[in-house]
């Protein structure tokens, strides 16, 4: 009776794993865009003497109030219009809206959730006062809006 030896087994060579793992890292940064809200409506935010920067980004969700943009002008119109991520919505869509923002952060953060009304210099402040009046109906009370500083006034 021949015994066989048992054949022992090569390492696993692994010299070209980080070589491979950085790879996929690269790969992954480049392709992976953060998604921007496509801006749907026109508006050239207004002057403010006083201003404040907005301390966590993360925890702000954007209402944009203008009007359409060109190419959605003969569906929509020129009126100013309402939008929320990247729709035309109604005032009375707020809500929903928010409560999506609000699902979508951290239980932590939900307390911190800032709502920015970004909206054209020109609209008709009855369209502002009918969101915030929205944004009160659900528990929305840190509203900011976003402003630009004031050209300094040479004499």
């Amino acid at each position: 009776m021949i015994k066989k030896k048992k054949k022992e087994m090569q390492p696993l060579n692994t010299s070209s794993l980080s070589d491979i793992v950085f790879m996929l890292l690269f790969f992954f940064m480049i392709t992976t865009t953060i998604r921007e809200t496509t801006k749907k409506v026109e508006f050239k935010i207004p002057e403010a003497s006083e201003s404040a920067k907005l301390e966590r980004k993360d925890l702000a969700s954007h209402i944009y109030v203008g009007t359409p943009i060109r190419s959605e002008q003969g569906k929509y119109g020129t009126d100013a219009r309402i939008q929320l991520n990247d729709s035309f919505k109604s005032v009375t869509d707020i809500r929903d809206f928010v409560a999506a923002e609000r699902e979508s952060l951290l239980e932590a953060d939900r307390q911190f959730m800032t709502i920015s009304i970004k909206a054209d210099q020109n609209v008709r402040m009855g369209i502002i006062t009918d969101i915030k009046q929205e944004l009160r109906r659900c528990s929305a009370l840190k509203i900011m809006y976003s402003a630009r500083k004031a050209a300094p006034v040479s004499e």
